[in-house]
């Protein structure tokens, strides 16, 4: 029987740079002790929101040591390391495995993309090569590689693959995934504005953007709908909607880096080819972010 990595909301952590753009690492560390204390209950680096598609190699798996060592067990930790090359994706997941993260975040294949047949041919060849629980990251807006729910259906037999990160959007698929699947199989909402309703069938938590500015309100979303009170879940989800959204206004994790900086956490610049929001948007964040009280 397999048991989820983790319930409730894991954190997709951005990465801070410096000035000159190199990691920063004493500003992760208060990143990382900022959000242990203020109620999340994974964290996942190096994902998407953590700027991974532009770390070098040494920066990628530095990242993850120094995020387990700082962690120290106190939750668990996921770390990003899918690719679109699979003998990569395994290499950097075999790493991981080393430095001692609690489960492996992994992408669908992006630009080459894959085939339904080739997603399983893909998956079952890491899964089969590692002996850390694996996370199918499925963001089809990004990799233009969609996982149907017979293919979710097939993989879920894998005793390595415990688990979906799923940010389709398609609350149908995502429905028809969760009947298909294996009973033991979880199910994460990789979408902010979905949290409640991707749990009210099933899910057991969400991977959010959301969580680096308000840890324990995406927290408190999940741990209502874990409870089984969808309408203390329900409330939340809509009360904090706009914020929601407002961080999903331009692309990720321009706005949400930018929300940090804002609030005072050294977040540092973004590496291009991303850039920051023009002056007229990031009034717009800065608004929300005061109508919430996350900035004064």
């Amino acid at each position: 029987m397999k048991q989820p990595i983790f319930t409730g909301a894991g954190v997709a952590i951005i990465t801070p740079f410096t000035k000159e753009g190199k990691v920063n690492y004493p500003a992760l560390k208060t990143i990382l002790e900022y959000q242990i204390a203020h109620g999340t209950d994974a964290i996942v680096i190096c994902g998407t929101t953590g700027e991974s598609a532009t770390l070098s190699h040494e920066e990628h798996t530095e990242a993850i040591r120094f995020t387990v060592e700082t962690v120290a067990h106190r939750i668990p930790v996921i770390a990003g390391t899918g690719s679109n090359d699979t003998a990569y994706a395994l290499h950097l997941s075999n790493e991981a495995e080393k430095i001692g993260v609690d489960g492996l975040l992994m992408v669908t294949p992006y630009y080459n993309k894959a085939s339904q047949a080739g997603l399983i041919k893909h998956y079952t060849y890491l899964a089969d090569r590692v002996s850390t629980p694996i996370i199918i990251y499925n963001v089809p807006s990004r990799t233009g590689c969609d996982v149907k729910p017979e293919t979710y259906a097939e993989l879920s037999k894998h005793k390595m693959i415990y688990a979906a990160k799923e940010a389709s959007g398609n609350i149908s698929s995502i429905a028809k995934t969760i009947s298909l699947c294996e009973k033991d199989f979880t199910i994460y909402s990789g979408n902010d504005d979905q949290i409640t309703a991707i749990m009210s069938l099933g899910g057991k938590g969400v991977i959010s953007v959301l969580s680096n500015v308000a840890p324990q309100v995406a927290h408190d979303i999940a741990a209502a709908a874990l409870a089984g009170d969808f309408e203390q879940s329900r409330k939340l989800q809509i009360e904090y909607l706009e914020l929601c959204n407002a961080l999903f206004m331009d692309v990720n994790p321009i706005p949400v880096k930018q929300a940090m900086n804002m609030m005072g956490f050294d977040a540092g610049p973004l590496r291009m080819p991303l850039c920051e929001m023009n002056e007229a948007n990031t009034a717009k964040l800065k608004a929300v972010m005061e109508k919430y009280g996350l900035i004064k």
